[in-house]
């Protein structure tokens, strides 16, 4: 999810690529418009990571359905324009797990008819009946990853092992940062660097995270999920948040890119497919679910697009390199101090968007 992006080896130039920061525009993943419902159109919600050209036209094909996919970078922006705009006409979404619990709350999702689906039968254990939503009935896990940092090498000249790294080292690298532009993401960072829960719900720990955050603010060039690409490929940032599949693409277009999870641990995503009540197209939700989860097409797209999949059936039909790719399937002692984001009360969330909004305004 940005969380996730694609690069030359999905057939779309680097050029396309970074117009992605502006609300790109790539052949039916396309911005908001006049909208006009069918059974032959899905419209579709996503992180950019896990939709691309090829697999609507692919979708196309073998459905006779066409789908439309518009793309966010976080969720709550995905759930404030949800929200505003009556549901948008989407029939699919990709919420991560704490905002799946969200949205089960507010009554938003529908639940999943699992007669219907054939994928749950195939998820690893660890992702069957899951806090965020019981049994699985609104949700299906699509793509796991974690959080890290990107450096290019040339530009540091000793590499980070941790998040204080920033605090550290923020007058040599004074601009040259970039964190993402994600509440839960970057507070909770910051409360794991100061030995925290990324889920803590203590306020003066988020005062102090906050405060924190602060005294690096004028080192951080920007709070951007995507727009830190361009930039770090051509060395005019040194350093980067990022998620592990986007860290897995840049590292592989680029020698000079190293990606690391920092080792007092950092955020581990679970990022779902759901269909909301506002849904115009239920019965193409369940067309897209199927045609989504099926074991070979997402270990096409988990080696094209670079993601982590719960999905075991996919996950064995994997090169073993990939399989052993320590970014996006980490080790279990690095994942052991690693946390999913969860839910947290709405006083917390209130005093969380304060402080963002202090932090991002100032």
């Amino acid at each position: 999810m940005q969380r996730r992006r694609f690069l030359n080896k999905s057939g779309i130039g680097l050029g396309s690529l970074f117009l992605s920061g502006c609300g790109w525009t790539l052949a039916d993943i396309r911005g908001n418009s006049a909208l006009v419902y069918s059974k032959n159109e899905l419209y579709i919600y996503s992180w950019a990571a896990f939709v691309d050209d090829r697999v609507l036209q692919q979708f196309f094909r073998a459905t006779g359905i066409k789908s439309i996919a518009n793309i966010f970078d976080s969720n709550e922006t995905m759930l404030a324009r949800f929200q505003a705009s009556g549901g948008g006409g989407y029939s699919i979404l990709y919420p991560s797990s704490y905002m799946v619990e969200q949205m089960i709350e507010l009554g938003l999702l529908i639940e999943l008819d699992k007669s219907k689906i054939s994928a749950f039968d195939r998820l690893f254990p660890r992702f069957i009946n899951p806090p965020w939503d019981s049994e699985n009935r609104h949700s299906l896990p699509m793509a796991w990853g974690v959080t890290g940092l990107i450096y290019n090498r040339t530009q540091i000249e000793e590499p980070p092992q941790d998040w204080d790294y920033l605090w550290r080292h923020q007058q040599k690298l004074s601009k040259r940062i970039t964190l993402v532009n994600d509440i839960r993401e970057v507070i909770g960072a910051a409360l794991k660097s100061l030995g925290c829960s990324y889920n803590s719900t203590n306020p003066q720990e988020i005062q102090a995270a906050y405060k924190k955050l602060q005294a690096l603010k004028s080192a951080i060039a920007a709070f951007t999920t995507d727009g830190w690409k361009t930039q770090i490929l051509t060395g005019d940032l040194a350093i980067a948040m990022c998620y592990s599949d986007e860290g897995n693409r840049m590292v592989r277009e680029n020698k000079d890119l190293v990606f690391i999870i920092p080792a007092s641990g950092s955020a581990l995503s679970i990022d779902n497919i759901v269909i909301p009540k506002t849904a115009p197209n239920i019965d193409g939700g369940y067309t897209w679910i199927n045609f989504i989860s099926q074991p070979e097409m997402l270990t096409e797209l988990c080696q094209r697009l670079s993601f982590g999949t719960p999905n075991k059936a996919a996950f064995e039909l994997l090169p073993l390199q990939f399989r052993q790719n320590p970014i996006l399937f980490p080790s279990q002692e690095i994942l052991s101090v690693c946390e999913e984001i969860v839910t947290l009360d709405e006083k917390t969330n209130e005093l969380l968007n304060y402080y963002w909004t202090l932090l991002t305004s100032s």
